[in-house]
């Protein structure tokens, strides 16, 4: 005789509720930067559009800025701590290998019993943990959940290094999500490319690393990335924009990866976006925060009237793996 096993009933959607985000107090411009390399202020903002970028102290941690950024997204949700289900962190620079920072970015928040658990995917892993959170609530698994990018990059950023010191910042970006009636998050069109697993990490396995020896910095083949960022994953943005019926004049909003402002430009061009499309290009002030960019630069652009509540966006991250993550959202 079979077992016939009960299953819950989820809500049919999921949708953002709220966004917060957390940018260290110390705001490092390039003249600093350029105290380490032979280089110029042009320079990097040619390369990069990067003018300034937020890098922690040492008492802003991983956990603390996650739960500063994850606080604000709780409030402006309109929800209580006590309602989220799940936490889900995503973060290349968190150097405990376990416990998972989420658990104590769960307890210290007062949310009860919640599943926890951190995700590398590194700047693709905000599209991770929307997707993860979105099938727990259809699933049925949690009602709530909030999904957080956080990283002090600075940790892993050799700041002698003229292709990589000017590119990394620190910070955190937290949504919460909930049920939904109507479709707002959009399917995830995602993947990885191992192959090419190479073109970034870091310069030493922790497994390899001695004390005494240079600390392990994150590396990078800047134009294998680049090519591959530009003309592959602005197809994967269309594949998104394709999966959840949009056409790039039905948008709002689009909020890449802040990796790089050419990068940006670049897939612009390629997506062929109209210019009522809102733009992010929180790079310029922020850097490349990895897991942390997209949330962050959604507040902003909240934050400053560029987009509004109930807009359109397309988002897409792209990194360390090679991965990558794109969707289309309604704004919070």
């Amino acid at each position: 005789m079979t077992a016939s096993l009960n299953a819950r009933q989820g809500a049919p959607f999921a949708r953002i509720l709220g966004v917060g985000g957390y940018r260290p107090t110390r705001v490092v411009p390039n003249e600093e930067i350029l105290k380490h390399i032979d280089s110029s202020d042009e320079w990097i903002r040619s390369r990069s559009g990067i003018a300034t970028r937020h890098w922690a102290d040492e008492d802003e941690t991983v956990a603390e800025m996650a739960l500063a950024a994850s606080g604000k997204a709780i409030a402006d949700a309109g929800i209580t701590v006590e309602q989220v289900d799940a936490v889900i962190v995503s973060t290349v620079s968190h150097f405990s290998q376990t416990p998972s920072v989420a658990t104590e970015i769960a307890h210290r928040l007062g949310a009860v019993r919640p599943a926890a658990f951190d995700i590398s995917a590194a700047c693709a892993g905000f599209g991770y943990g929307l997707t993860i959170g979105t099938g727990l609530i259809v699933a049925g698994s949690a009602r709530h959940v909030l999904v957080i990018g956080v990283e002090r990059l600075s940790d892993l950023t050799d700041r002698t290094d003229r292709s990589t010191a000017f590119l990394f910042g620190d910070g955190a970006g937290s949504v919460v999500l909930g049920p939904s009636q109507q479709p707002a998050i959009g399917p995830t069109v995602w993947g990885s490319e191992g192959d090419k697993a190479g073109a970034i990490g870091q310069t030493v396995p922790w497994d390899r690393y001695r004390p005494g020896d240079k600390f392990p910095a994150l590396r990078q083949e800047g134009q294998t990335v680049f090519r591959w960022a530009v003309f592959e994953m602005a197809k994967v943005a269309q594949e998104a924009l394709d999966a959840a019926g949009i056409t790039v004049d039905q948008l709002d909003a689009f909020i890449p990866h802040q990796a790089n402002m050419r990068i940006i430009d670049s897939m612009v061009k390629a997506l062929k976006l109209p210019d009522h499309v809102a733009v992010a290009r929180d790079v310029e002030t922020t850097g490349n925060t990895s897991a942390a960019s997209i949330p962050l630069a959604m507040e902003r652009m909240l934050a400053t009237g560029q987009a509004k509540s109930g807009d359109t966006a397309l988002v897409i991250g792209f990194g360390a793996g090679l991965v990558y993550a794109a969707t289309v959202v309604t704004l919070p």
